[in-house]
């Protein structure tokens, strides 16, 4: 069997920046076991793979070691390949997955996530502990899916150096770290070594969380977002009742074939 099989770069108008993303089409159904597989072999932090349906398209995303129930560049990079393939139908592509139904919004070079929010509450935790884990004790912890680690500088985030193995040990599936921007409205970064990721680059499904958590604080709905990994990314993020709409740009960087024959 042969599969075709994109890598795009996403939230990003340039490539080898922003967070890249597998995007595999599929004709007919695979195992969980495969498509864990294929990720693996990728070892990128997301593959995506699409299934077509009755009016979206079934979407799941691996991790190189598990499935993980959102992810937003490789949605991104999932609605950018169908829109570019000429798959899509009009300007928004809707997809059915695990978190429930997503949408994306294609307007220009512009593509718009629409997403659940995830608002994070307060969470009693070893503040010496996340400071041992991520370099620098952090002012609080949140909770949602993940946690949200609140600094008080762009400058603190940005000189984070987290110890992996003890930030797997930590109560979460990952951990964002996340604080005031100097010229945007926040800034974060992102740790998820439990999904073999030890630094996310740009990270969509975060700004679920990230959204409402800043927009309560600075009493405004349309935000802008940096995550300040090493190859960065640019996120617009507004709050829309309880959905998250986040926009980006996304990029190709190659295209081919899988070959899953006999395996």
């Amino acid at each position: 069997m042969k599969l075709k099989m994109f890598q795009i770069d996403a939230f990003t108008s340039k490539l080898f920046g922003g967070n890249p993303a597998a995007v595999v089409l599929l004709e007919q159904e695979l195992t969980d076991g495969m498509m864990q597989r294929v990720a693996a072999e990728n070892n990128l932090s997301e593959t995506a793979f699409l299934l077509p349906g009755d009016g979206a398209w079934d979407l799941r995303w691996f991790t190189p070691t598990t499935e993980v129930d959102l992810c937003g560049h490789a949605t991104l990079a999932s609605a950018h390949v169908l829109f570019s393939e000429g798959l899509a139908d009009g300007e928004v592509v809707r997809f059915n997955s695990t978190s429930g139904a997503l949408a994306v919004q294609h307007a220009g070079s512009l593509l718009t996530l629409d997403f659940p929010a995830r608002p994070p509450v307060p969470v009693e935790v070893s503040l010496e502990e996340y400071g041992r884990a991520l370099g620098i004790a952090p002012l609080a912890v949140f909770s949602a899916r993940d946690h949200l680690a609140l600094y008080g500088s762009e400058e603190d985030v940005a000189a984070l150096e987290p110890d992996m193995e003890l930030v797997a040990g930590l109560e979460t599936f990952a951990v964002m770290a996340t604080a005031p921007g100097t010229d945007t409205d926040f800034v974060s970064r992102f740790f998820a070594p439990k999904a073999g990721i030890p630094e996310d680059p740009v990270t969509g499904s975060a700004h679920c969380t990230l959204t409402p958590f800043w927009a309560e604080r600075l009493g405004k709905t349309e935000l802008k977002a940096r995550q300040i990994s090493t190859r960065g990314g640019e996120l617009r993020c507004t709050m829309q009742g309880d959905r998250v709409l986040i926009a980006g740009r996304a990029v190709e960087y190659l295209r081919g074939e899988i070959t899953i024959n006999g395996v």
